[in-house]
């Protein structure tokens, strides 16, 4: 592991806590865009969404790259 994969894993702002915040405001914006009728902007977030919970679980301590 390389001090920048460690440093990541323990900062605040390391790529898991940037990944599960993207999850978050992409899950929200896929709610207003669907209620608005933009679908396949809705479907296109959801997709940025569970891309962004893997990621998030593939970086955490279980899972560490």
């Amino acid at each position: 592991m390389s001090s920048n994969d460690t440093r990541n894993s323990v900062e605040p702002n390391g790529r898991s806590a940037v990944a599960s915040y993207v999850a978050t405001l992409s899950a929200d914006l896929a709610g207003l865009a669907r209620r608005s009728g933009l679908d396949t902007i809705g479907y296109l977030l959801e997709m940025v969404r569970l891309e962004a919970e893997s990621a998030a679980r593939q970086s955490g301590p279980a899972g560490r790259r």
